[in-house]
């Protein structure tokens, strides 16, 4: 298991978490001021900052090449983005955005739920290409793309028969390796894997929201360990990012209640 090493103050939902540089970012849902800014190595809240003309928020993820944050918007169906420290643009999506990420070319990875699509854009929106994914793989959660061009994708919502984490090919026709199956609760099964992240040697990370743990697979799907337990949570797991350098793991744990997400914070684990 993990360990904890921090635990962030409990406020509003957490929907997001990244990096750049010394400094971590934490992304919640309110009106004012929803981006967090602490320093990696302290935790101390550094300040806070805006994100202008938004109406939601379901993912962010950063780049450090071009140092920008993307925040996804599913209400007004955009890409919002953000020089760090410059001013924030935004671009249209024209599907629902569920989860982002970066590939190693620092184009951003779109997982879109509406039309079952992985969506590849410029740093500044420019689409560069459309993925759609194979019948099988219903309600996508996020996709991340491997060093050797395969996406890894995880996918399925409460009612589906299906829970899964997927290797696709480098077009994303084709299902080349997966681990899960029917939904459960036993090892090697999900209830709906929200979110992923992958370190430097391709292991994969998995949240499963309703089991309330993060799953640890190999490179070539195979189960390892269990790096999150429920008992090391409060609420839900919702989202994950890895800082590899760090060695860090932050799991966003948030409060389901009267069929809203309410209260949230970060669990830092040193993994």
């Amino acid at each position: 298991m993990g360990e904890v090493v921090h635990t962030t103050f409990e406020g509003q939902q957490v929907v997001g978490m990244t990096s750049l540089g010394d400094e971590v970012y934490v992304l919640r849902w309110k009106e004012r001021t929803p981006i967090e800014v602490y320093d990696v190595t302290s935790f101390l809240l550094l300040r806070c900052r805006t994100v202008p003309n938004f109406r939601g928020f379901t993912d962010m993820t950063s780049c450090e090449h071009y140092r920008c944050l993307y925040i996804a918007d599913p209400i007004l169906k955009c890409i919002h983005r953000l020089n760090v420290p410059g001013d924030f643009t935004r671009w249209a999506v024209d599907d629902e955005p569920r989860g982002l990420s970066v590939n190693a070319a620092c184009n951003v990875l779109v997982t879109c739920v509406g039309e079952f699509k992985i969506k590849e854009f410029s740093s500044h929106g420019e689409l560069l290409r459309e993925l759609t994914l194979p019948d099988d793989v219903v309600n996508p959660w996020h996709a991340i793309q491997a060093s050797n061009g395969e996406f890894i994708v995880c996918h399925g919502c409460p009612n589906d028969a299906v829970h899964r984490v997927c290797k696709l090919s480098v077009n994303g026709h084709d299902i080349v390796q997966s681990h899960g199956g029917q939904r459960g609760s036993d090892t090697g099964l999900y209830n709906v894997p929200v979110h992923l992240a992958v370190d430097n040697n391709e292991f994969v990370f998995v949240v499963d929201l309703v089991n309330r743990r993060v799953t640890l697979l190999s490179p070539t799907f195979g189960y390892v360990r269990q790096v999150v337990s429920r008992d090391q949570l409060k609420w839900v797991p919702t989202r994950l990012y890895l800082d590899a350098h760090q060695r860090r793991l932050y799991v966003a744990d948030n409060q389901w209640k009267d069929d809203n997400w309410a209260t949230g914070r970060v669990v830092v684990f040193s993994v």
